[in-house]
C-alpha cells in the first residue's frame, strides 16, 4: 500500500474520531471501515489480526455503551466547544501517556473547556461532573475504543 493510500486511511480514521464527538455521525463505523479498507488493500496476517481486533474492540465498546445511561449531553449544556476540548484532551493524553492517557485527557479537556467558559474551579468541576454523568462516559467509551484501534493500526503500519 502506498503512502497516499495510507494517508487516506489515516484521514478516514481521523474523521471517524471526530465523528465520535458529533451526535449522529457513525464515528466507530468509519474507523472500522478504514481498517477494513487497509486490510483488504494490504492482505497479510498482521492486517487481518488488526481488523479482527478492531471488530472485537468495537463490539465490546458497544456492549459497554448499552450498559451506560443514554446520551443526554445537550440537556446538560454540552456545547461543540466542550466536545472539541474533550477530543483534543483525549488525543493529547493518548499521545503523552500511550493508550491510558486518553481517559484523564478526555476529562481534563472537558474541565479545561468549562474552566475557560465559566471562569471558576468549582463551577468547572460541577459542569464536568454533570457532563460525564449525562453521557460523557458513553462518548469516552466510543472514543477510547477508536483510539485503541488507531494506535494498533499505527503500530502495525510503522513497526509491522
Amino acid at each position: 500500500m502506498g503512502v497516499w493510500e495510507l494517508l487516506l486511511v489515516a484521514v478516514v480514521m481521523l474523521l471517524g474520531l471526530c465523528g465520535v464527538l458529533v451526535p449522529g455521525v457513525p464515528g466507530p463505523w468509519l474507523v472500522w471501515a478504514a481498517v477494513l479498507w487497509w486490510a483488504l488493500q494490504d492482505p497479510n496476517g498482521l492486517a487481518w489480526m488488526i481488523l479482527v481486533g478492531a471488530s472485537l474492540v468495537l463490539l465490546v465498546a458497544q456492549a459497554v455503551r448499552w450498559q451506560l445511561p443514554p446520551r443526554r449531553l445537550r440537556a446538560s449544556g454540552a456545547t461543540p466547544r466542550m466536545a472539541f476540548f474533550a477530543g483534543a484532551g483525549a488525543l493529547l493524553g493518548f499521545c503523552v501517556i500511550p493508550v491510558l492517557g486518553a481517559l484523564p485527557g478526555f476529562v481534563g479537556g472537558i474541565y479545561t473547556g468549562e474552566r475557560l467558559r465559566l471562569g471558576g474551579h468549582g463551577e468547572a468541576v460541577t459542569a464536568t461532573r454533570t457532563a460525564m454523568r449525562n453521557g460523557g462516559t458513553s462518548v469516552l467509551t466510543e472514543l477510547f475504543a477508536c483510539l485503541l484501534i488507531l494506535g494498533a493500526w499505527l503500530g502495525a503500519v510503522f513497526w509491522g
